[in-house]
């Protein structure tokens, strides 16, 4: 070993985010664009900088998609320079933490790199190509489709869904279009691009692996370091603080490029999911100084939170098949959650105020899990930052999705690659309790007829049953992971199996209607939903169309799943009429999304703990689009979001069919008691009483109790114009035997009230009839606005009282107006 004096120069990370040029060199580029170079934001995205520079129209409008889709066929060059002079340190790396897609790195005219895959960090030694004074850093960036198409060629055909092979890139399959994405594949350095400066040595990862047995915790620390040059002794030291500002300390001394700091803390705070207690984080610091320096000057250093907590999936063999069971310390979950994808097309315009936005929306509809799903992103710091603060657990895919992939070099050299970045960066945070090899891709090739047409080609599963599973165990051991979703426990069983663990219903939206979701009893429901538009302020903010119907040519750019707006109908008119006006129609078809997803997440959990959750597709948007989200593209909540927070509430109150009778479910998913009376009445729709019944029930925390509803209680004397409720502390099931459009269901009969208070008004609705599916859609008047409920039923003189949220000075007259003060009674009556 050397016997130099250790070097005690600390680090430096320079961003490289200034003086960036973009420009096409090849492709397909109009000539004024290809003659041109214009300013680049970086981190940013060549769509992004086209649109900012007035070059592009906004693709999220009307059909502008299709005019903007030479970007993705273009070759792109970014250009930037930098001073620098010796600064001391002994190595220098320009580290990209992401390249949007196909880039060749070169600095003063030397190439440092060429890269494939946008979901890895890439570490590039700058010493000896570095000069004092001015540098010329260049990013050049093939075009993604034509790659795509070429590497497809190579790696051999494997089925994929939609237009493009995305399956041969390592590149967000979504970006060429999904069936509610626009195709709008981009370029670009879409993540920071830093120089680091160092010394002696660096970190190079660090994983904390966290265990508790419910009183104390334990913090393993793996550490690997590198060094430049000789390898010399360096002492570490991580530092936990608790919320308190409690410390604990350890060093230990890493003589190599391997270490490990173990940590005891008596008494820990426990993290919890939402609902079940306090997300308590703990900060840890770990730094690293050379061996041997009495002075401590630290070289380099890393920060992160972490949670004390213990989380499994647990998929163990019943009566009934297989489970699916979330358990958070100990304490089974049922889980109230939602699809999560990309909230942007443009992922680099989703900052962390945004992510905190969609986040409040999910807690505000009472969600307990975000999926990742596995078409996009691996989610940023940020999000699983925001998702450990509020205790939102999350599920991570990997990044293969609807198709078949390739095992062969080059690829499976870049997915694991890919796989080691994500999983070391993301293990560390406490809300994420699954990682999950895939989406649909076992499902597809056992029934979508991929078998045939893979041809005895690899097609993934080497991935998802091998590598997946052997690099979590490597890195993350603590944490669950499933081949694939849907996943029935075994791959000698059918991936899609009602009976066996997680499911994806999709069927009902598809080829049949939303009652037939009562016809079995998943035991875990990962994916399913229907669609509706986006909120009607954001349709016309995207849409031009003169007249706008839901058949305009706007309207259907607008929709992209195959028989969209057929199955919308299809799915709506055994329920409520097809309105021929073109705001009835999108109110009806935003309602009917609303019941059609509340009435399968109610007969879920009335079979609780049997189902232990539900997953619905999908809480957000990435741009204006008709969906199957709960939340549209400019961050609007729809109707669903709302029937959302009342059945994802922690009591619930619903009337079921069990046999050939009925049911009344009570659901208890708090931490207390929940006892009472249960009041069951039949009435007429004017409010009269025909029978009734009370029952009392006691129901433990996290329970479920279903209670018998008297024959005589549910004889329906005239179906069409009675209804069930039942009624517990305030929470109400109602049970109509006949569909709305056949109902006797009256025009509603309101008396309004408005007032103005701190921040918008109140609004209190008194009904003097029987009202169903109360709304206001409060877009209409102000787009910023919000509301503080809706999808609300009432009985003959009961009132609500909604708080609408604007900065704006609104007359009683348009807040209650009849496009804005909206129920399904208005359909009824008017349409059918």
């Amino acid at each position: 070993m050397s016997t130099t004096a250790p070097t005690t120069t600390a680090e430096t990370r320079r961003a490289l985010h200034d003086g960036w040029t973009l420009r096409a060199t090849s492709g397909d580029a109009p000539v004024d664009v290809a003659l041109r170079s214009i300013p680049a934001t970086v981190p940013g995205l060549v769509h992004t900088d086209l649109l900012a520079a007035g070059i592009i129209p906004d693709p999220y409008l009307d059909r502008n998609e299709q005019k903007v889709t030479w970007i993705g066929e273009t070759d792109w060059e970014y250009r930037t320079t930098f001073a620098w002079e010796p600064d001391g340190h002994d190595n220098h790396d320009l580290v990209f933490e992401g390249l949007d897609t196909v880039a060749t790195v070169t600095l003063n005219g030397r190439e440092l790199a060429r890269t494939f895959n946008q979901h890895r960090t890439y570490r590039l030694p700058a010493d000896g190509v570095l000069i004092s004074g001015s540098n010329d850093l260049v990013v050049h960036f093939a075009s993604p489709v034509a790659y795509a198409d070429q590497a497809s060629l190579d790696l051999g055909y494997r089925p994929h869904t939609y237009f493009h092979p995305f399956n041969a890139i390592r590149k967000a399959a979504c970006n060429f279009g999904w069936d509610w994405g626009l195709d709008a594949a981009s370029s670009g350095i879409f993540k920071p691009v830093t120089l680091h400066a160092w010394s002696g040595a660096r970190i190079d990862a660090i994983r904390p692996t966290v265990t508790t047995d419910g009183t104390d915790g334990d913090v393993e620390i793996a550490i690997t370091l590198h060094h430049a040059g000789d390898v010399r002794p360096v002492t570490a030291t991580a530092t936990l603080t608790a919320p308190d500002g409690t410390e604990h300390t350890v060093d230990a001394i890493i003589d190599g490029t391997d270490g490990t700091i173990s940590m005891h803390v008596d008494d820990v705070a426990l993290w919890w999911p939402r609902g079940h207690g306090d997300a308590v984080l703990y900060d840890l610091e770990v730094s690293i100084a050379a061996a041997g320096d009495d002075a401590g000057n630290v070289l380099a250093s890393w920060q992160k939170r972490i949670g004390f907590r213990t989380a499994t999936v647990e998929m163990l063999p019943d009566a009934d098949g297989t489970s699916f069971q979330v358990v958070v310390n100990g304490q089974p979950i049922w889980i109230r959650g939602a699809n999560w994808i990309p909230d942007d097309a443009f992922v680099t315009r989703v900052t962390r105020d945004r992510v905190a936005a969609r986040l409040d929306q999910a807690e505000f509809a009472n969600m307990n899990l975000l999926r990742i799903w596995g078409g996009g992103y691996y989610e940023s710091d940020d999000f699983y930052d925001l998702c450990d603060e509020r205790g939102l657990l999350t599920w991570q895919d990997f990044l293969f999705a609807c198709a078949s992939y390739a095992e062969e070099e080059p690829l499976r050299s870049e997915i694991e690659a890919e796989v080691r970045d994500n999983v070391t960066r993301i293990m560390s945070h406490p809300s994420l309790v699954l990682w999950n090899g895939n989406n649909e891709n076992i499902w597809g090739y056992e029934e979508w007829g991929w078998e045939k047409r893979v041809q005895g080609r690899t097609w993934g599963l080497g991935y998802y049953l091998d590598l997946l599973p052997r690099v979590v165990a490597e890195l993350d051991p603590q944490r669950s992971y499933t081949p694939a979703s849907p996943w029935s426990g075994s791959i000698d069983r059918p991936a899609n199996e009602n009976d066996h663990g997680s499911v994806h219903l999709w069927e009902m939206w598809n080829r049949v209607d939303y009652p037939h979701y009562r016809d079995t009893v998943p035991r875990f429901v990962a994916e399913f939903g229907w669609q509706g538009p986006a909120t009607w302020s954001t349709i016309n903010q995207a849409i031009s169309d003169t007249p706008l119907t839901p058949e305009s040519p706007g309207m259907i750019w607008h929709q992209k799943a195959q028989d969209g707006n057929d199955k919308l109908t299809d799915g709506l008119v055994a329920h409520l009429p097809l309105p021929d006006h073109t705001e009835d129609w999108h109110w009806a078809m935003s309602l009917n999304q609303a019941n059609a997803v509340a009435f399968a997440i109610e007969h879920w959990r009335s079979w609780s703990p049997k189902n232990t959750g539900s997953i619905v597709w999908q809480l957000n948007d990435c741009w204006p689009v008709t969906s199957w989200a709960a939340v549209d593209g400019y961050g609007r909540a729809k109707p669903l979001l709302y029937a959302l927070k009342h059945v994802y509430a922690d009591r619930l109150v619903t009337i079921q069919p069990r046999g050939t009778g009925l049911v009344t479910a009570v659901v208890n998913d708090s931490s207390a008691a929940w006892n009472g009376d249960v009041i069951l009445r039949r009435l007429a729709y004017d409010g009269t009483e025909l029978a009734t019944t009370t029952v009392t029930v006691a129901l433990p925390a996290r329970s479920t109790q279903t209670v018998d509803v008297p024959a005589d209680v549910a004889a329906f004397g005239e179906a069409a114009a009675e209804l069930l409720v039942a009624e517990l502390d305030g929470e109400r099931g109602f049970w109509f035997p006949v569909e709305q459009r056949h109902s006797q269901l009256p025009a509603a009969n309101l008396r309004t009230e408005v007032a103005a208070v701190a921040g918008g008004y109140d609004v209190t609705v008194t009904a003097a009839s029987l009202v169903r599916d109360l709304a206001l859609l409060v877009d209409k008047v102000d787009v910023d606005a919000t509301v503080s409920d809706m999808i609300v039923t009432l009985l003959p003189g009961d009132s609500v009282t909604f708080h609408v949220t604007t900065a704006r000075t609104l007359t009683p007259e348009v807040l209650t107006s009849a496009s804005v003060l909206r129920t399904s009674n208005q359909l009824v009556t008017d349409w059918a």
